[in-house]
């Protein structure tokens, strides 16, 4: 059965009971019953409750992208920051107001929903600048080599060694901007100058280094090396309000991330970092500081490491006294990890597919996240019509409410992602726009090393051309020495004169003028 037959008004009592809070709340959507929705009983989720966390999962093309809009306007309009990963270009519509249809005033009616097109302020972001947002870019300094490790995949004996060549550029002063700095450095410590700088703490071994270099490169590849650079992001930006009192949406658009799952996870865990790093304890408060949604969170997952897995848990579980809700989009709850699951108070699932044995496998891990109820959840999920869900939250009392099968409300944004001159205007008005533009930077550590190693190679060079003149005045020194020779008779000893010999004089002048040669080689190049 798809319904609960037994008794249906102590079924819609239970759901009307199960979401009437007695404080702010997000509006879902309404109950379904017989197929029809009931727009006096609401399904909603305590605003006190999204730094609970939550999911929102569906297969292709069931509106989970769309529920994820109609929360994240809702939130802002609250007045609580949004942050989004935009990945298909979907959720720019948020940034225009929605048209108004027939089919769209039908259906908001049914479900209660006074429905009006509004725009949400709307902070558009780029990895590197790659695409139209202001770019965001973090100092590989900033990383530091436990995040970066993991992210490489490092194993402990390379993470320990990546960890040294930290500490050796914060002794040396060396600034680790780029990756470029980052390999220049590790290629250093591996050369006969560079080795004996780390005798005295440890060195690197050849293997690791090429372990690590090759990894450098390969990350290179996949376009991360446009992330990492000046002016490094400030967190800070993403929990703006506008003056009015509306949260700002910041999306992050990244195009064509499915090709480039490490770029897109080493964002996340940056930002996840530095949020939690930078934001003070609050506790459980009325309103969060920030919303975060993971749209096609399954790219955050693939290919993870164990490390990398424990600091996702780790992250979600404890960021959650900073303020911060974390909300996973994506096609099935198996996408999300275990221990990250158990995380997630709030449940939102659009229809699933059983067309193989490996759906009706992820069909039945799914009904199992569930509390009881008297659906029949595997098969009231394969007959959820688009834009419908199932839904379960964690009420005030930190406790799941009743499942309750949702129509869920229309987003006021558009439907259709904002065209791209309007997004353009977007990010050529921000204040961000200016702040976040690329710098040069010229202090990096592969630049110094280049200068290091021209200025030793310059000194050299002098120092040759002294020793070759001091060689050449010490000859023609000693011609002349002869010369004089031939023409003085041999007489008495005599006491020596304090007077330098012609000789004496050619050497020492040859010796200053190596001297001034190397000194003026050094400092042109400090200069």
């Amino acid at each position: 059965m798809t319904q609960p037959a037994a008794d249906p008004s102590a079924h819609v009592e239970q759901i009307r009971a199960g979401y009437a809070f007695d404080e702010p709340a997000l509006e879902i959507g309404a109950l379904v019953v017989d197929g029809a929705p009931r727009a006096d009983v609401p399904v909603r989720i305590p605003f006190r409750m999204l730094n609970r966390h939550g999911l929102v999962a569906g297969a292709t093309g069931t509106g989970k992208t769309k529920t994820l809009q109609v929360l994240a306007e809702q939130i802002a309009a609250g007045g609580v920051p949004v942050f989004a990963a935009d990945i298909k270009g979907d959720l720019s519509g948020i940034a225009s107001p929605g048209t108004s249809s027939e089919a769209l005033v039908e259906r908001t009616q049914a479900i209660g929903q006074d429905w009006r097109p509004a725009a949400s302020a709307t902070e558009l972001f780029t990895l590197g600048g790659r695409g139209t947002g202001v770019p965001i870019r973090a100092t590989v300094e900033a990383f530091g080599p436990v995040l970066l490790a993991k992210v490489l995949d490092l194993n402990a004996t390379q993470e320990s060694s990546l960890a040294l060549v930290f500490h050796h550029a914060r002794q040396a002063g060396l600034r680790l901007v780029t990756l470029e700095d980052l390999r220049a450095v590790v290629a250093y410590l591996d050369s006969d100058d560079g080795k004996p700088e780390l005798k005295a703490i440890g060195g690197l071994s050849s293997a690791t280094v090429g372990v690590i270099l090759r990894e450098l490169v390969t990350f290179a590849d996949t376009g991360a090396d446009a992330f990492f650079g000046e002016p490094s992001f400030d967190v800070s930006d993403v929990l703006r309000t506008t003056e009015d009192g509306r949260g700002v949406v910041s999306l992050l658009e990244v195009p064509g991330v499915q090709d480039q799952p490490r770029l897109f996870s080493t964002f996340l865990m940056y930002l996840l970092r530095e949020l939690f790093a930078t934001l003070p304890e609050v506790g459980d408060t009325d309103r969060p500081k920030l919303v975060f949604f993971f749209d096609e969170a399954h790219l955050l997952f693939k290919d993870a490491s164990k490390d990398f897995l424990e600091i996702v848990v780790q992250t979600v579980r404890l960021i959650r006294s900073k303020g911060v809700g974390v909300f996973f989009v994506t096609q099935t709850p198996k996408d999300v990890p275990d221990d990250v699951l158990a995380q997630l108070g709030s449940r939102v699932q659009h229809q699933l597919r059983a067309h193989t044995p490996q759906d009706a496998k992820a069909l039945k891990a799914t009904v199992s996240t569930y509390p009881t109820s008297d659906y029949d959840l595997a098969e009231v999920l394969t007959q959820l019509a688009t834009g419908e869900a199932v839904v379960t939250v964690m009420n005030e009392k930190g406790a799941p409410s009743p499942v309750a099968w949702t129509r869920v409300r229309a987003p006021q944004g558009s439907m259709d992602p904002t065209p791209a001159d309007r997004l353009a205007a977007i990010v050529a008005a921000s204040p961000l726009t200016a702040k976040y533009a690329a710098t040069p930077t010229a202090d990096g550590a592969a630049s110094v090393l280049r200068q290091r190693t021209q200025a030793a190679a310059d000194a050299a060079a002098a120092a040759e051309a002294a020793e070759a003149e001091r060689k050449r005045a010490a000859e023609e020194s000693e011609r002349l020495e002869k010369e004089l020779g031939r023409g003085t008779t041999r007489s008495a000893p005599r006491r020596r004169s304090t007077r330098m010999s012609p000789m004496e004089k050619a050497i020492g002048e040859a010796s200053r003028t190596a001297a001034r040669e190397i000194v003026k080689a050094i400092f042109r190049k400090r200069r």
